[in-house]
């Protein structure tokens, strides 16, 4: 067919073909469309090679061009871009090359600038020797920016975040558009220096980068690829306010996005006075997104750590802790930690949950031994606390009071409370703690919902039985609005007072009951301010004779139990019944009936100013021939409480004696008899009234006998 077309085209004479076209012409005939198809052979080649020739000369001109002027002249367009996009110099003062590669080129500058905006305090955001970066052509032609590698030779690098939330490295005008950054993937930096700083949050560092003396031989670091050196750094500066000083150790590639490669690192430094040691990895540096390191963590006080990771911890003694930090998505758990704390040791697991309106933390915390000392700073009774930011309670303080508190006084901080859900559990198997305390084990479960508190329970073993608690804070308020059901259940006489060398020889369950509420952001204003109800009562049990024998003052008796043992007597019933308005506990009844005497009570504790105002009258049931009887009065402050006689009245019984000893010496001993009985104080009728209060109390006696 080719051949054919070429003899009919031949055949035609040239001369004939030029008069056609230009009848054709002066006929105005339109112009048609001729499909390639129809042109005439030769025509199709000669327009193909004309293309062919023409696409193959631009890279040919575009390679000369480049051999002959080189990459330079590139700069001035590249910088006239960058400075009309962001309003910030860019300045290449060196070479600029290119290597072509499909489909990421690469491109080498030297001796790079960018400034920071106007506001900023460091004049350059980038200060580089070297640079070199590969570009991701096909998201080039998607019209967004990527840079897959990035190599920096001794930058100096600036970063800076305004009080009004702009960032400098955002690269659009105003600072403040996410969008308008340049994803790097992977960088690598060598021998520089990295500054961030942070006005608003009081953080400004500066951190010094090499890649000489890397510690080949330890750590996870090991795991990048072989011959690289990674790096090593040093950062110094404050971190919220806290001086802040630590070195460490990376892989040489700072894989700022990647998803699939874990970063080893190597930190050891402090914060404030927390000190911190981590040795793992970490994936995706500029999104946290997944970690799995040793962490080691030494400090003053667990609540410093608040600074440190925006969760609020209770305030402790000094504390040391290691354990495995493992996160991925939006839970942090540091597992199977070990640690002390005071003179206690703590082990278990926390985990820390960020994905809802605040973060959710759970533990599971157990002690083998705890020293009680340690539960103080939680309760607020450290000497000395810092002050609560912005918090000032409604409450006025009582007069000040004598000696040192005993009641803890230092202010919960509230203003974290709001900001973390909690749910935390602590068991204590041995508790170390002074002989006059007779508790025995810890038993609670906290629970932190939107600024409330709850403990429950708070269960003690206590004198051998327990005190089960059910404590609830209300920080939404202030001052804290508060409230605490306490239930004593079977407590053993003999060791409530385990110094007391008289309480051996007494037994007997002691039951009670306490429903307070009040008012005061620390434990000390809380009882300040509460009113409520308090009771205690024992029936049925025994107590030391020689006990009551001085609380009467029976001197013949005394010396006598002195000489041949001390012995057991029926304690008929012991009731003590408070009600507690505006933090006064007025005794609305006090009495300790046994066989030998009565000891009924009366007088107030005032919780505020911690002093106490109580007389204790004791009454004889037997016959004594020479008893120094009167009040007792148990007076002073809490940290300082006085037992008093009442010296006159017994001067007086004393001067009696003597003057009817001058008259007959028989009648010396008549102001000394004590003729009994004590007053009967109706024991089943106060333990009725008490067991309103009290619903586990014992039964009163007349109904224990006729069960009998």
């Amino acid at each position: 067919m080719l051949a054919t077309a070429r003899r009919r085209y031949r055949a035609v004479p040239h001369r004939e073909i030029e008069l056609r076209a230009r009848e054709s012409t002066s006929q105005k005939a339109p112009w048609r469309f001729v499909p390639p198809s129809r042109l005439p052979v030769p025509i199709v080649l000669r327009f193909l090679k004309w293309a062919a020739g023409f696409l193959l000369a631009l890279p040919v001109l575009a390679i000369l061009f480049v051999l002959i002027f080189g990459w330079n002249w590139a700069r001035g367009p590249i910088e006239r871009a960058v400075s009309e996009k962001t309003g910030r110099q860019l300045v290449i003062g060196g070479d600029l090359s290119m290597r072509p590669a499909w489909p990421a080129p690469r491109v080498r500058a030297r001796s790079v600038t960018f400034a920071n905006p106007a506001w900023a305090k460091q004049k350059q955001m980038v200060a580089v020797d070297d640079v070199e970066f590969t570009i991701d052509l096909l998201e080039l032609l998607r019209a967004r920016l990527m840079f897959p590698e990035v190599s920096l030779t001794r930058p100096v690098v600036f970063l800076e975040l305004g009080a009004d939330g702009r960032k400098t490295w955002l690269l659009d005008r105003e600072q403040s558009d996410e969008s308008a950054r340049i994803p790097i993937g992977r960088l690598t930096l060598d021998h520089g220096q990295l500054g961030y700083d942070d006005a608003k949050q009081k953080t400004s560092l500066l951190a010094q980068i090499s890649t000489e003396g890397v510690a080949r031989g330890s750590g996870k670091a090991r795991e990048d690829a072989p011959g690289d050196g990674g790096v090593v750094f040093g950062v110094k500066g404050q971190y919220k306010g806290l001086a802040l000083e630590g070195r460490g150790a990376g892989g040489s590639v700072l894989r700022l996005n990647d998803t699939s490669v874990p970063y080893p690192m190597r930190v050891d430094g402090t914060v404030g006075t927390t000190a911190i040691k981590a040795d793992g990895t970490i994936t995706s540096l500029l999104k946290f997104e997944a970690m799995d390191v040793q962490l080691a963590l030494r400090g003053k006080s667990l609540a410093q750590l608040y600074h440190v990771v925006g969760i609020p911890f209770p305030e402790t003694n000094a504390y040391t802790t290691a354990g495995r930090l493992v996160h991925s998505g939006v839970t942090w758990r540091y597992d199977k930690f070990t640690g002390v704390v005071g003179k206690s040791d703590l082990a278990g697991s926390l985990q820390v949950e960020t994905g809802g309106a605040r973060p959710f933390v759970r533990a599971a915390l157990a002690s083998k031994v705890l020293d009680f000392d340690d539960l103080g700073p939680l309760i607020g009774s450290k000497a000395a606390a810092e002050p609560v930011p912005g918090k000032v309670s409604n409450v006025k303080a009582p007069a000040a009071v004598e000696g040192p508190h005993v009641l803890p006084d230092i202010p919960f901080k509230t203003d974290r409370w709001s900001v973390v859900d909690a749910d935390v559990t602590l068991r204590a198997g041995t508790i170390r703690r002074a002989k006059q305390l007779p508790i025995e084990n810890l038993d609670t479960h906290l629970k932190m919902q939107a600024g409330m508190l709850t403990l429950d329970p708070l269960d003690f073993g206590f004198a051998g039985g327990h005190l089960k608690s059910l404590i609830t804070l209300d920080g939404r308020k202030d001052p804290i609005q508060a409230r605490a059901r306490i239930a004593a259940r079977k407590l053993q006489l003999a060791k409530l007072f385990p110094t007391v060398d008289l309480s051996k020889a007494s037994i007997g369950e002691l039951n009670g009951e306490f429903d307070l509420t009040g008012s005061g952001n620390s434990v000390g204003r809380m009882l300040a301010t509460s009113n409520g109800r308090a009771g205690l009562l024992v029936a049925n049990g025994e107590i030391s004779e020689l006990l009551m024998q001085e609380m009467g003052l029976h001197l013949l008796e005394i010396l006598h139990l002195k000489l041949s043992g001390d012995k057991r007597i029926k304690l008929r019933c012991g009731v003590a019944d408070f009600g507690v308005k505006g933090g006064v506990m007025q005794a609305n009844a006090l009495i300790v009936d046994t066989e030998v005497t009565t000891v009924v009570g009366s007088g107030s504790v005032d919780l505020g100013h911690e002093r106490l105002d109580l007389t204790l009258a004791p009454k004889t049931r037997r016959f004594s021939p020479v008893a120094l009887r009167g009040p007792i009065y148990v007076r002073g402050t809490f940290s300082k409480p006085k037992v008093e006689l009442d010296v006159p009245r017994i001067a007086m019984r004393g001067a009696g004696a003597l003057l009817l000893g001058v008259v007959n010496p028989l009648l010396a001993l008549l102001p000394l008899i004590e003729p009994g009985p004590g007053v009967d104080p109706q024991c089943a009728e106060l333990i009725q009234q008490v067991r309103k209060i009290v619903p586990h109390a014992p039964p009163a006696p007349a109904a224990a006998a006729a069960r009998r």
